[in-house]
């Protein structure tokens, strides 16, 4: 009976420390995906509005509110055990799409409208 009891555990523990790392996991890749969709929306608050709209894409106002909300849904998702659901794909979906497609367009502009609103790259004090 003592030898039964000795494997039960030996397998219940092995059976914890699997569940553990995917506990260990699913909150890395919580925190990753949330930091993805605050960069998101920090990017879209640092670029001027018309940027979008020489890049053709959607408003700066609406690119806000996606990533803003994308964020607000990873925050809440960030914790063991509770996985990502319909709305936290959505999440990672709209993070991806701003990194893949509306940030490159973004970035390939906005030194352009720096350029004309006169940003010289220069401080206060001289080259940054």
């Amino acid at each position: 009976m003592t030898r039964r009891f000795a494997q039960r555990a030996a397998s219940l523990d092995s059976m914890q420390l699997l569940y553990t790392a995917q506990n260990v996991a699913m909150l890395a890749l919580s925190v990753v995906i949330f930091v993805a969709a605050l960069f998101c929306f920090i990017h879209a608050l640092r670029v001027p509005a018309e940027a979008f709209s020489a890049a053709g894409k959607l408003t700066r106002t609406w690119w806000l509110v996606i990533t803003g909300l994308s964020a607000l849904v990873a925050f809440i998702g960030i914790g063991p055990g509770r996985g990502f659901g319909m709305l936290g794909i959505v999440a990672v979906i709209a993070a991806g799409v701003y990194l893949a497609d509306v940030r490159p367009a973004l970035n390939s502009i906005t030194p352009a409208i720096r350029k004309r609103r006169g940003a010289s790259g220069h401080g206060p004090h001289g080259s940054w």
